[in-house]
């Protein structure tokens, strides 16, 4: 038998059990499915969470207020405000590989605008603070030098703010009251989206640091206290030399002795999103190693059901070399057999993968991304899994006598 003739008749076998031959490729139907679609979730939650974080902005470090003690009570973390605007320009002014720093301070705030109301989250920043976080202005303008300086009543919207109180007017040169004081929207901020915890960064109103704190009052931001400093690292920089560089400054600025514990914190964002990476990618690794068990057991069928074909067509095998045929040709075309199952069911789970994939990524609202690695990998399983698990039926075959196969039968 030559070549074609094996093939040939490999697959009017598989043809002339057409139901059987669909249930075997179930197995690495399946299995392929399953492995396409669980690797393109992972890459799209790791890409996910790769935007997120970048939304908050790259080479960020934020400094937050830390525990503080009175009389031996520890008050907890944030509790008291530690830092304030002199600490933030005091980090821009003396360490040279920070770009820029932007005091802020946060609070949930009704904000009216003709006959439309919203609660939104206010942010009261330095003029750093867009080129910090990575944020553009789609329309309109940031705040100038002066307007900062005398805490000029301006704002800039969040497109979900914008569009909640003027939604089918430009919300430039409007005016919005907080608090009964009246502020000029100079500017709409570029969409952000979501971030790492999920909240709406987009659902957001900033002002100048100085007006933003007449408005919240002295029992939110007392003196020149702040919530919070944003620290944008020069690119090439080290994050972790920075890091200790402005914690030794702080320390020094808030005279702090060598035992006493920091009464701020100094976040990294970059190791954040490392975290959230690997989790990500250990996730995605999990689900492709579930997904190739089900490749295994399509391989377990696929061994079973030839083992079976083999009893059967004993007279089949025992006359085809009692006329001539090699024990190669029969172990050829079991092992034919075998591939081409497992091939065809890989194709058709290809197939299913990328749709259940599409269909998981437009629930979720994330990027579908199909790495071409990831079926190439898929491919290559199910045909190892059709020669590992068809090699052993076939190779019984091609060992039987010819005599005592037609017998047997």
């Amino acid at each position: 038998m030559n070549p074609l003739e094996t093939i040939h008749a490999a697959v009017k076998a598989l043809r002339d059990h057409k139901l059987r031959s669909g249930l075997t490729a179930l197995g690495i139907i399946i299995g392929t499915s399953a492995t396409i679609a669980m690797l393109a979730i992972g890459a799209g939650a790791r890409a996910q969470v790769a935007a997120q974080v970048q939304s908050l902005g790259s080479n960020l470090l934020v400094v937050v207020s830390g525990n503080v003690s009175q009389s031996g009570v520890k008050l907890g973390a944030g509790a008291t405000p530690t830092l304030t605007d002199e600490d933030a320009a005091a980090i821009s002014r003396e360490i040279s590989s920070v770009q820029v720093t932007s005091s802020l301070i946060s609070g949930k705030i009704q904000i009216v605008a003709e006959g439309a109301n919203w609660a939104t989250t206010l942010h009261t920043v330095d003029l750093g603070y867009l080129e910090a976080r990575d944020w553009g202005v789609e329309s309109g303008r940031w705040f100038e030098s002066d307007e900062a300086k005398n805490g000029a009543q301006v704002a800039l919207l969040g497109q979900t703010v914008a569009k909640q109180l003027f939604p089918d007017d430009d919300p430039i040169g409007r005016e919005v009251r907080i608090k009964n004081a009246p502020f000029r929207v100079i500017g709409m901020l570029a969409k952000k989206g979501q971030s790492t915890g999920g909240q709406d960064q987009d659902d957001a109103l900033i002002v100048p640091l100085n007006a933003g704190r007449r408005v919240l009052g002295s029992n939110q931001a007392k003196l020149r206290s702040v919530a919070a400093i944003l620290v944008k690292v020069r690119d090439g920089e080290s994050m972790a030399q920075t890091t200790e560089d402005a914690e030794s400054l702080l320390r020094q600025r808030h005279r702090l002795l060598p035992l006493q514990d920091n009464d701020f914190a100094i976040r990294n964002l970059s190791v954040i999103a490392e975290a959230r990476e690997a989790g990500a990618r250990t996730l995605s690794i999990l689900l492709a190693s579930v997904a190739l068990v089900s490749l295994l057991t399509g391989g377990i069928g696929i061994l079973n059901i030839m083992l079976v074909s083999v009893t059967e067509r004993t007279k089949e095998i025992g006359i085809r070399m009692a006329v001539g045929a090699m024990r190669r040709d029969i172990l050829l075309q079991f092992l034919f057999e075998a591939v081409a199952l497992s091939v065809f069911g890989c194709i058709v789970g290809i197939i299913l993968g990328l749709l259940c994939a599409y269909a998981i990524a437009q629930l979720a609202d994330w990027s579908l991304i199909i790495e071409p690695w990831a079926v190439a990998l898929a491919v290559l399983f199910s045909m190892l899994v059709g020669i590992l698990f068809g090699w052993y039926p076939a190779l019984r075959a091609s060992r039987l006598a010819p005599i005592e196969a037609i017998r047997t039968a």
